[in-house]
């Protein structure tokens, strides 16, 4: 078992691939797929409560809702209404939920084409 698993800490993808290797995927799955947009999802290193998710990468289609792709992310989760999950972009803001994915795409994606967002339980700011 890696020193990072016991303890309790995951890897990011950032941390598990080169900038060249992620920007070689970016572009790959931009050029099979011009409409849809490339995101990592990953839950925030202080988080106790929700699951790991069963993967990182999704790509989703452009006019897709922020509030969609959370529903999407919370049943791949299979957490209840009642639970609260907050995400941020770029580990700096949370998204509006009326935002397209396209549109908080083309504000913060990052330097190797990916939009990365973080998930937790509780407001990850303070």
């Amino acid at each position: 078992m890696a020193p990072s698993e016991r303890s309790g800490q995951q890897k990011t993808f950032k941390e598990t691939k080169s900038l060249v290797t992620r920007k070689s995927e970016v572009n790959g799955i931009r050029e099979k797929f011009p409409t849809k947009v490339p995101i990592i999802v990953e839950r925030y290193r202080k988080e106790k409560y929700l699951p790991i998710l069963d993967k990182t990468k999704y790509l989703v289609p452009q006019e897709m809702t922020m509030s969609q792709f959370a529903t999407i992310i919370r049943n791949r989760m299979c957490v209840g209404s009642s639970q609260a999950v907050y995400f941020t972009v770029n580990k700096r803001h949370m998204p509006s939920m009326s935002m397209t994915m396209a549109e908080i795409y083309h504000d913060n994606m990052d330097e190797d084409g990916f939009l990365y967002m973080t998930y937790a339980s509780q407001e990850m700011f303070g």
